[in-house]
C-alpha cells in the first residue's frame, strides 16, 4: 500500500523527498553573499493542474524537469547563472507520496544539472489539483550587464530551437486522450510525432548558455525566454528596445513533422509558432557587428529578423514580402 501524507506528516515528507538529491532539506529561507561587482537576478513561475499540463498523459518526472526550467530559462535570458531555487508544491488528494516522489526526482535532477547550489521546498494541501510554484534567483557579473550594447535597427533577432513544436505535440496527446476515454488509441501516431510530442513534454536547454555567451564575448542587447509564443516575445522586446521588430515566416525554424501534422488537425505551424506557447526556447537580440561569430560558435540559434525603426512596430513578414502587424494574448 502507498505511504500517504497522513502517515508520513509534512516534515518527514519533505526530509524523505530530499533523500538522495545531494540537497539539504530545511535550508528556508534561502540565501548566499552576492560577491562585488555581482548582480542578482529573480524569476517565478507557477504551473496549474488542468492548465499548463494535464497528469492523464504528462510523466511526472518530466513535469518536475519542465516546472524547473520554466525559470531556469528566465535566469539565461538574462545571461544569469542559476543560485537558489524553492518550490511549493500544492498537493490534492489524489495523489500518494510515491507519485510527490517521481514529481521532486525529476526537480532535483534538473536543479543539479543546471547548476544550483541551494533547493528548498514546501508542501501545502490543495483542492483544485497539482499546483507547482517556483522562485529562483542568479547571478552574473556587472561587467555582462554593461557590456550589453543599445540595441540598433537591424540588430538580429535570434532564437535557439524550433518554435510552435510544443502546441502541435500537445495538440497530438489531447487527441489520443479523448480517444483513449472513448476506449480506442494508437500509439502508433505518438511514435510517428515523437519529436513533437517530447517538445511539450520535455522540452531542453542548455545549461552552459550563459557561460558560452559570455566566454564568446557576445553580448545580446535583449534576451527572452519563449513560453507564450514568439508573437509575446516580440511584443515585450518592441515596448522593451523602444523598436521596431521584423520577423520573417520563412526563417522560422519548425521541427520535422510540423506541417505533415498541421495539414492533418487543420492548424497552421506559423500560427502554432507564433502564438502556441509552451515552446521553451531563448531568444537573443544579437547586434550586427557580432553576426559571423555568433552563427559560428551558435549553431543551434536561427536568425529569424532584426530590429527596425520604431515606427515598423512588431510585423511578421509573409513569403510574398507582405507586412502582418503581430499580435498576442493578453495584449490589446
Amino acid at each position: 500500500m502507498a505511504q500517504t501524507f497522513t502517515d508520513l506528516g509534512r516534515i518527514e515528507a519533505i526530509r524523505q523527498l530530499f533523500e538522495g538529491t545531494g540537497f539539504r532539506p530545511f535550508e528556508e529561507p534561502l540565501w548566499f553573499e552576492a560577491k562585488p561587482q555581482e548582480c542578482i537576478t529573480t524569476a517565478s513561475g507557477l504551473l496549474l493542474e488542468g492548465i499548463d499540463f494535464n497528469l492523464v498523459y504528462f510523466p511526472l518526472q518530466h513535469l518536475g524537469r519542465k516546472a524547473v526550467l520554466r525559470v531556469t530559462g528566465e535566469l539565461h535570458a538574462v545571461l544569469a547563472r542559476p543560485e537558489t531555487l524553492s518550490v511549493q508544491l500544492g498537493v490534492s488528494a489524489k495523489l500518494d507520496f510515491p507519485q510527490v516522489q517521481e514529481l521532486w526526482k525529476g526537480v532535483a535532477a534538473t536543479a543539479k544539472e543546471f547548476g544550483y547550489k541551494h533547493l528548498s521546498l514546501d508542501l501545502q494541501p490543495s483542492r483544485n489539483g497539482l499546483t507547482i510554484a517556483l522562485s529562483a534567483t542568479g547571478r552574473h557579473s556587472a561587467a555582462v550587464s554593461a557590456a550589453r550594447p543599445q540595441p540598433q535597427s537591424k540588430d538580429l533577432v535570434c532564437v535557439g530551437g524550433a518554435l510552435g513544436a510544443a502546441f502541435l505535440g500537445l495538440q497530438v496527446l489531447e487527441r489520443e486522450r479523448v480517444k483513449f476515454e472513448q476506449g480506442s488509441t494508437d500509439q502508433k501516431v505518438l511514435e510517428q510525432y515523437r519529436m513533437l510530442v517530447g517538445s511539450y513534454l520535455r522540452p531542453e536547454l542548455d545549461p552552459r548558455m550563459p557561460v558560452q555567451l559570455e566566454e564568446s564575448g557576445i553580448s545580446p542587447s535583449f534576451g527572452y525566454f519563449v513560453t507564450r509564443g514568439l508573437a509575446d516575445a516580440l511584443l515585450r522586446l518592441q515596448r522593451d528596445s523602444g523598436l521596431g521588430v521584423k520577423v520573417y515566416a520563412d526563417k522560422i525554424p519548425f521541427e520535422g513533422g510540423s506541417f505533415a501534422l498541421g495539414k492533418e488537425m487543420d492548424v497552421d505551424p506559423v500560427s502554432a509558432a507564433m502564438n502556441g506557447g509552451d515552446d521553451y526556447r531563448l531568444l537573443y537580440v544579437v547586434p550586427i557587428a557580432q553576426f559571423e561569430r555568433f552563427r559560428k560558435d551558435f549553431q543551434t540559434f536561427d536568425i529569424i529578423g532584426h530590429l527596425a525603426r520604431p515606427e515598423v512596430g512588431a510585423v511578421l513578414v509573409s513569403p510574398d514580402g507582405l507586412e502582418h502587424p503581430v499580435s498576442a494574448q493578453g495584449w490589446t
